[in-house]
């Protein structure tokens, strides 16, 4: 039975998500040293709204937008109904920082992060809640001690909260971040986890702000480690193509951004996670030997990197 939960709950959440949306901004604009982040508040028709924050061509990132919003209205859209019928019809609240970094080194990897909350209400019942996000790796060249530390850090994020949470949600990142119809995984993955509120309201929050709080720790030093290595032509161009996949997965397979259009959210807000130069190429393949063969002989693969 899901514990009952009321309005200072619901601020609890709020205010955390708006002072991690600050803190990961700060951190980007401090390492970045020459961007800074435009800030966009919109408000939705149907209600509530947001804070969207990009940063484009800074010294580091090409790209990189930091979104807060809080939405509410009289139905759930089918995106977030589609494991849970019964929900079918409920008015709803949804607030959450959802993130997408892209740099100009294509040494450095691209990184996703989000993590949010759900309230369903019924006239007459109570309200069902619950708490989702993680945060995922996508890199162009593929350095092991990289894939190492960013899943070390997403370990250490979730094993306070019992010794079967990390593998459960590396193997839901793994399983969710998958093209299907390339066969591939988008990444190395990291965390991923919905429908939290099999324990009390508490630990649910506080294992949602672990993963918040450790996005920082596991992303920022593989960036300060990869951003002056010197690249070509030929890097770049590769990093383009396989931003193509990563378009890919957003426009056809993310929840979030199906959940956004269906519910009516702001369009530029949704859409700032995808990547400002992006190339498709017609059954490409790397050549064997490769560095960039690399990428899908290694890191492509779900697999254990802790017990490497």
């Amino acid at each position: 039975m899901t514990e009952a939960i009321g309005k200072a709950h619901i601020k609890q959440v709020h205010d955390y998500l708006l002072s991690l949306q600050d803190t990961i901004c700060n951190a980007f604009e401090q390492l970045d040293g020459k961007g800074r982040f435009l800030e966009d508040n919109w408000q939705r028709e149907e209600g509530g709204g947001g804070r969207s924050r990009v940063m484009e061509d800074g010294a580091v990132f090409e790209k990189a937008g930091i979104n807060f919003s809080h939405v509410h209205g009289a139905a759930l859209p089918p995106s977030a109904t589609a494991s849970r019928p019964e929900l079918a019809g409920r008015s709803f609240q949804a607030m959450g920082v959802s993130l997408v970094i892209h740099p100009h080194n294509p040494y450095v990897p691209t990184s996703h992060a989000n993590v949010r909350f759900f309230v369903a209400e019924k006239e007459g019942a109570e309200p069902v809640w619950w708490f989702g996000g993680g945060f995922d790796l996508t890199p162009y060249y593929g350095f092991i001690e990289d894939a190492q530390h960013w899943h070390r850090v997403a370990e250490e994020a979730c094993t306070v909260f019992g010794e079967d949470v990390y593998p459960r949600y590396k193997k839901w990142c793994d399983d969710y971040f998958f093209l299907k119809h390339r066969n591939e995984p988008r990444g190395i993955g990291g965390l991923f986890f919905d429908d939290l509120n099999d324990r009390d309201f508490n630990y649910s929050r506080s294992l949602m702000m672990s993963i918040g709080n450790h996005y920082l720790p596991a992303y920022l030093p593989i960036v300060e480690k990869r951003k002056d290595i010197e690249y070509g032509e030929r890097e770049k161009d590769f990093q383009r193509y396989r931003r193509g996949r990563y378009v890919e997965f957003n426009l056809v397979y993310d929840r979030g951004t199906l959940f956004g259009l269906q519910s009516g959210g702001r369009t530029e807000a949704i859409l700032m996670s995808l990547p400002p130069e992006v190339t498709w190429r017609y059954n490409w393949h790397p050549e064997a030997g490769t560095p960039e063969a690399e990428l899908y002989e290694v890191f492509l693969k779900p697999r254990d990197w802790l017990a490497e």
